[in-house]
């Protein structure tokens, strides 16, 4: 199977992988031709690539196009399951939709970037000034519920058509957020399978095949907060797992006969 990598390290431990720099895609275009699938392509080359090219890519043109926007994603976990996103507003950034907001949230609640991760991007808004500071600089007004909290989270890791990995990540004391980048620490133990099957159904409907999920657990019930499909490999590796293995075996199972092709049999009667 050949495999033409736009990403280094997330593909480093893939045998047989051809490394190319996104920026140098159309002065390679014939490799890329040639191969069998694409890895991790950037959001700007994934039209080019499936469109113009009829290239299969991973991860899939769902999982990048929908993890490139926390709307787009919002939306789409709308349709599958409405039930376990907390309450979100997504409106254009005007005088009146500001007002609306400031109307419609207790304080504290949650505004976010559109496009960022590793929590970057993501503010409690405790009083009015927060969010006329937050609204100053963005023009889409992403805003959702605060949810009451034991101070920690789920990451749940899907790769392929399978759960990877899970585990909490426990925030510092005091602290808003739990991303392993922003000092959380990581647990293994009494992951909820209820979890992972909700992430499970949801990936599966979506067709998100590489992705860490976020997740909290909130007055009994799991919220799915969004997705990173570059997520963090911190915690992994420090328990020995290896995501490039998980992703080779994937890509083996779907892109390649499980068997060799049989002979074709010959239609010549033999006296």
């Amino acid at each position: 199977m050949k495999m033409v990598s736009f990403n280094a390290y997330r593909t480093i431990g893939i045998p047989g992988v051809h490394y190319i720099k996104p920026e140098h895609m159309f002065k390679e275009i014939e490799t890329i031709r040639q191969a069998d699938i694409v890895l991790f392509p950037e959001t700007w080359q994934v039209p080019a690539l499936v469109y113009g090219l009829k290239k299969k890519i991973f991860p899939s043109i769902e999982t990048l196009q929908l993890g490139f926007s926390k709307a787009e994603m919002t939306r789409a976990l709308w349709t599958v399951a409405p039930e376990h996103v907390p309450y979100t507003e997504i409106l254009a950034n005007t005088p009146s939709n500001i007002e609306y907001i400031l109307e419609t949230f207790p304080y504290p609640f949650v505004a976010k970037e559109v496009r960022n991760s590793m929590g970057k991007g993501t503010f409690l808004i405790k009083e009015e000034k927060d969010f006329y500071e937050y609204a100053e600089r963005n023009e889409v007004l992403y805003v959702q519920e605060y949810l009451e909290n034991d101070g920690k989270d789920l990451r749940i890791c899907v790769v392929g058509n399978q759960i990877f990995t899970s585990y909490w990540r426990v925030g510092l004391e005091g602290e808003f957020l739990h991303n392993v980048a922003r000092g959380g620490e990581l647990c293994f133990d009494f992951i909820p399978q209820e979890a992972c099957d909700l992430v499970l159904q949801v990936a599966n409907e979506l067709n998100i095949n590489h992705a860490g999920f976020d997740v909290m657990v909130s007055g009994g019930k799991y919220y799915i907060l969004e997705f990173n499909v570059l997520f963090g490999n911190q915690g992994i590796h420090s328990k020995g797992l290896s995501v490039e293995q998980a992703i080779y075996k994937y890509l083996l199972s779907e892109f390649m006969p499980p068997f060799p092709t049989s002979p074709i049999t010959s239609n010549k009667i033999i006296s």
